[in-house]
């Protein structure tokens, strides 16, 4: 009999996340700063995701990008069947799901002859060298001259400490029977039962309890899935590097953008060592081993079409930016990769007060004068740090917003709708930026009464607790359930007001709001620096 999981995980779904790393612009941005002139702008664009699961990252782009075509494959029966559900409630047009092997999607009818990204995430350390060999050919025959891969993966040396605890993990499972999920459990706490006893293999090696302290507090879907598979395979960047040759792929650069800042991740003897290797792969691979690296997310090229200086200059200029995060005037400190990243405020500040007032274009930002007297080099640097903190993202032109709007709508209120049952789905889609933003349920159903009409936080509250009560369910404050109705109330209406003060300007900013009440109260803010 045929296997049709090949070895991967199945009986149980994955979970429904977002995955900020495969949006479009995100991926524009990250080729843009390493050199790239991308074709990813205007109409024709097409999107490919490999092993999409539960398929909600490639539902909500799809929504927010509905000048692109999106297809999307995996093999689960129940994945497909679950994406292709949403994509009807929300009314995608630009969104079609395959149920396929890697072996066989080719073979789909109707695929576009070649595409601009294939992405795949969470995928490539989890299947057989047979299955990669399969995305491998994939790629070679689908990707456009030019177009970008995206693919991330585990790996080396950051995983070698911690390879003989999955080793432990999957051994102890496999000596039991019944459920899957039970079984994972058992076997972890005997793991940590061996962490406790004293094994030399855990206090010799702390960073392997710490991972087995981290699974403990995930979903037992996500532990399944990522520790439990029968091919597991972390990679050192240049075995990596070298199997996607067979593609004519090159390396660009990670999607993150801190990543790519060497002067960030590295101290100066550090840096010094890198100059001194000049082949740029084993360069990448000799990153992975100062920052100890346990996972890549990586941009590939086919065919790098390298920019002038004029031309790098002119795309930076034409790029738009959104606010993230509000932003009060307070201090600026982030943390990356265990560091302490404090930003200057009298540099940073103004760019986010800018931004605050809605998006711009870096021209628009410049002729602002909120870059003072930095230097070019310095201001693409200040962007690429922001950017990858969190606090602005690349965003889409101000040319298709209402189309981009109407769809994100849709789309929006269908997640709203089933934040009435569940609170699976934690992210909407965004027609300003072109990708997801996180909302809890909570905010969810305060969108949601926002749409019925309902126009005060009490109001929102109340709307809240009505759904939320027949089901049983309880918040919870300072580690206790509340159990009064009262209790419960005056906490949703706290967070009801939180919500209007802090997070809704940014939410109608970002274009998340469900309702088209007038275009001047309900159009996200149009991209300063564009041509309307």
């Amino acid at each position: 009999m045929t296997d049709w999981t090949s070895g991967y995980m199945a009986g149980i779904d994955y979970t429904f996340d977002f995955h900020r790393q495969l949006t479009p612009a995100l991926l524009g941005f990250g080729a843009m700063s390493q050199g790239h002139r991308h074709r990813l702008e205007g109409e024709g664009v097409t999107y490919c995701e490999l092993g999409c699961g539960q398929g909600f990252s490639a539902n909500l782009l799809a929504a927010a990008n509905p000048h692109i075509e999106f297809h999307a494959m995996d093999f689960s029966p129940s994945h497909i069947a679950g994406a292709v559900e949403l994509a009807q409630e929300a009314g995608l047009q630009n969104m079609h799901f395959h149920e396929r092997c890697f072996g066989d999607f080719g073979e789909t009818p109707g695929l576009p002859a070649a595409f601009d990204i294939i992405a795949l995430h969470g995928v490539y350390s989890w299947i057989s060298e047979e299955n990669r060999q399969h995305i491998t050919r994939f790629i070679a025959e689908r990707l456009k001259p030019g177009g970008l891969v995206f693919i991330s993966c585990n790996a080396l040396p950051g995983w070698a400490a911690s390879m003989p605890l999955r080793r432990i993990l999957t051994g102890r499972a496999a000596q039991r029977g019944g459920p899957l999920i039970s079984r994972i459990g058992e076997a972890m706490e005997f793991t940590r039962q061996l962490e406790q006893a004293g094994a030399g293999y855990f206090t010799g090696n702390p960073a392997a309890g710490r991972r087995l302290e981290y699974m403990q507090t995930m979903p037992a879907n996500y532990v399944a899935h990522e520790y439990f598979n029968r091919d597991w395979t972390p990679f050192y960047f240049e075995d990596l590097a070298d199997s996607l040759t067979q593609a004519k792929l090159g390396f660009l650069g990670s999607v993150h953008p801190l990543d790519n800042i060497d002067s960030i991740r590295f101290t100066p003897e550090q840096q010094a060592l890198l100059d001194e290797e000049p082949d740029p792969v084993r360069r990448e691979g000799l990153r992975d081993v100062l920052l100890n690296e346990h996972f890549r997310t990586d941009i590939f090229v086919k065919g790098k079409q390298e920019h002038t200086p004029r031309s790098a200059i002119g795309a930076w200029f034409a790029t738009p930016l959104a606010l993230l995060r509000p932003y009060s005037g307070g201090s600026l400190q982030f943390h990356h990769r265990g560091k302490e990243l404090p930003l200057d405020k009298n540099q940073f500040a103004p760019v986010l007060q800018a931004l605050s007032e809605g998006p711009a274009t870096v021209r628009s930002l410049l002729d602002q004068g909120v870059f003072g007297t930095m230097d070019w080099g310095s201001i693409t640097r200040m962007l690429m740090i922001l950017a990858g903190t969190g606090c602005i993202a690349p965003c889409l032109p101000q040319e298709g917003l209402a189309q981009r709007a109407e769809a994100c709508r849709a789309f929006n209120l269908a997640v709203c709708k089933r934040a009435e049952e569940s609170d699976q789905l934690r992210f909407l889609a965004s027609p300003v930026t072109g990708g997801g933003v996180e909302l809890d349920r909570f905010e969810q159903l305060f969108l949601l009464a926002r749409s019925e009409g309902l126009e005060t936080a009490a109001e929102w509250a109340g709307l809240a607790w009505r759904i939320l009560a027949p089901q049983g369910q309880r918040l919870q404050h300072e580690g206790r359930v509340l159990e009064t109705e009262e209790e419960n109330l005056a906490l949703l209406r706290a967070r009801a007001t939180h919500f209007e003060a802090r997070r809704l300007p940014l939410c109608q900013s970002l274009g998340l709001v469900l309702e088209a009440e007038t275009e001047a109260e309900t159009a996200p803010a149009a991209v300063r620096g564009t041509a309307a």
